[in-house]
């Protein structure tokens, strides 16, 4: 993506998320600024952390003592809980020169847990306050450290590229020099050149789509941009496959929500699934009835109707996973259930016999 592309993604995923954006691009090419601009249009506080010189005690801190206790005192750089919203430009991160200064930093860049804060050693940040990384790629030509596997699944990887007409369009509203910009008009090549691939180590991975669907459930984005911003999260591979699912509705599996609550609608599509498909809406229903097991009378019934239509196998083996949630058991051991639980049930005391 350009950097003006760039910038709508970074102003979605700090205006509606808590998860930390990482600008990978190579020198000039304009991330700090698109960043800036960013907070600017934002209304928000910048704060520029150049970690390439800092130390581990810039970061968290010096120690002094209250009482019998060890404190350390909070940073100057680090926004207070009463000040205005503020995103804090984690820069270089892979400058760090220090090995520790690189893990002290690990903390502050991942997102918060749920109803925590995010946090640096004793230090707590406010919500109201957002972080944002920025760095060169590790392709050999730049002086910097190979971020490990661990840190890149914390943050949203976003690749920005050279593009002459996002430039040009930056140049007119700065006012550059006429003729510089007459000059590269004729001559986009002289822009900066780009290097290796920038793609780093972004695989798929649990925490990788819980934050594919806070991304999904929170921001919006250009339909040209949607697969990139998951490719940063969960890899190009995974996120072409994700959305090639998104798009193909027609072979989607049939969703627990849907059976348990608009059955009449979906019987059909539910009847004509695969079987590898309805292993899906059947791990599906699982997980919901794990979490959320108590039933109405009519999501029973839907429940019913469900399993009376799967294949024998299919049959056998999800009633006797829906047999150890004791609520749904209940629920499946009614006598107006035997025409099509009873089977199951004898199939299941046979094997266990």
């Amino acid at each position: 993506m350009n950097v003006e592309q760039m910038k709508i993604v970074v102003k979605e995923i700090l205006s509606k998320t808590d998860l930390t954006p990482c600008i990978v691009g190579h020198r000039g090419v304009g991330k700090s600024a698109g960043i800036i601009q960013s907070c600017r249009e934002l209304e928000r506080r910048y704060v520029s952390l150049r970690l390439g010189q800092m130390e581990v005690g810039d970061l968290v801190g010096i120690p002094f003592r209250s009482g019998d206790v060890m404190q350390w005192s909070r940073p100057s750089w680090m926004p207070g809980d009463d000040e205005p919203p503020t995103v804090i430009h984690c820069d270089e991160l892979n400058r760090a020169q220090q090995e520790d200064t690189l893990q002290a930093i690990f903390q502050f860049v991942e997102p918060p847990a749920e109803g925590m804060l995010r946090a640096i050693h004793t230090h707590k940040l406010s919500r109201r306050h957002k972080v944002v990384v920025s760095i060169n790629p590790p392709d050999g030509s730049y002086q910097v450290a190979t971020l490990d596997r661990a840190l890149v699944d914390r943050m949203v990887m976003l690749y920005v590229e050279t593009d002459y007409q996002c430039w040009a369009r930056y140049a007119q509203r700065r006012d550059l020099s006429g003729e510089v910009r007459q000059f590269l008009g004729g001559n986009q090549n002289l822009l900066a050149k780009q290097g290796m691939p920038m793609d780093l180590q972004v695989e798929p991975s649990e925490r990788a789509w819980e934050m594919v669907s806070t991304l999904k459930k929170n921001c919006s984005f250009p339909a040209e941009l949607e697969m990139e911003v998951y490719a940063g999260v969960v890899g190009r591979e995974a996120a072409i496959t994700f959305m090639r699912w998104l798009s193909d509705r027609q072979g989607r599996p049939i969703t627990a929500q849907e059976v348990l609550n608009d059955w009449p609608a979906v019987a059909k599509r539910a009847g004509a699934q695969r079987d590898d498909v309805q292993a899906a809406t059947i791990n599906d229903l699982t997980a919901t009835l794990q979490v959320f097991p108590e039933l109405s009378d009519e999501q029973e019934e839907n429940l019913v109707a469900y399993i009376a239509l799967l294949p024998r196998d299919l049959r056998f083996g999800f009633v006797k996973t829906l047999l150890k949630i004791p609520e749904v058991a209940l629920r499946l051991v009614h006598d107006k259930h035997d025409h099509v639980i009873y089977d199951a049930i004898h199939a299941i005391n046979q094997q266990a016999g």
